[in-house]
């Protein structure tokens, strides 16, 4: 089982700098790599309706993948000396976000359901970076340890469920703070998969006007009218929320009571 939980994060103003300093290296980094994919697919495609017989065919390029693109990291270190502050891990997830957007744009998902065309990235626009992996005492009373940004203080208004994991963590910011999102598992809830249709486990349900719905077996299942059960006592509360003066507390009662 996966679930998630949200907490806020009170950074000091030194973090808060630094990890807007991520965001923006990030944004950069994403713009750059999504680049590259663009110009291989503008380079190597070509369109079969409006193809002449005879043309010239270019070299075709290797396609940047995401373990190529990961390793090129290393040249991005040595050339920008900046994203040495930045944590490996978080790097190589801004890498899996151009391949998953991409690879969503030309291939689809698994229903073979395609997505739009990624952007780029204006400023202010990539707003969270993600650690694949955490310490499982990564929260420590008031705070949570965050791999090269230190002890952050989080609001942990509600306690982590027992047996749960924490696999991954999210740090975003939003316009009125910092938010942390830790993704969970527990192992030892099984997966709900429900069994193939048969003529045991399906029933056939026909929804009519005299009755609710009525099932293959032929039981019927009458009309709730809530509406028309609370239609007269909507009736005289419309009546007395009419007589009462806009913004006055007696109108507040009438209408949530």
């Amino acid at each position: 089982m996966r679930t998630a939980y949200q907490y806020r994060l009170r950074p000091t103003p030194s973090q808060i700098a630094l990890m807007s300093e991520w965001l923006d290296l990030l944004r950069k980094q994403y713009n750059y790599r999504l680049a590259e994919r663009f110009a291989w697919w503008e380079h190597n495609r070509c369109d079969i309706n409006a193809c002449p017989l005879v043309c010239h065919l270019p070299q075709l390029k290797d396609k940047p993948d995401f373990y190529s693109q990961k390793r090129d990291l290393v040249s991005t270190k040595a050339l920008f000396p900046e994203y040495r502050a930045v944590h490996s891990q978080v790097l190589q997830n801004c890498i899996e976000r151009v391949h998953k957007a991409f690879d969503r744009w030309l291939k689809g998902d698994c229903n073979g359901k395609r997505a739009g065309k990624p952007r780029f990235k204006g400023a202010g626009r990539y707003r969270s970076f993600s650690f694949p992996q955490m310490k499982q005492d990564c929260i420590c009373g008031q705070f949570i340890h965050l791999p090269k940004i230190g002890a952050v203080r989080i609001i942990q208004h509600r306690p982590l469920p027992d047996g749960f994991v924490i696999k991954t963590a999210t740090i975003t910011r939003k316009a009125d703070g910092w938010y942390v999102t830790l993704s969970l598992q527990d192992s030892s809830v099984p997966v709900f998969t429900p069994d193939p249709p048969t003529l045991e486990n399906t029933m056939g349900i026909d929804v009519g006007l005299d009755s609710f719905l009525v099932t293959d077996a032929g039981e019927s299942v009458p009309v709730p009218q809530y509406y028309r059960r609370a239609q007269k006592r909507l009736k005289r509360l419309q009546r007395a929320v009419s007589r009462k003066k806009k913004g006055s507390n007696r109108l507040w009662l009438v209408t949530s009571g």
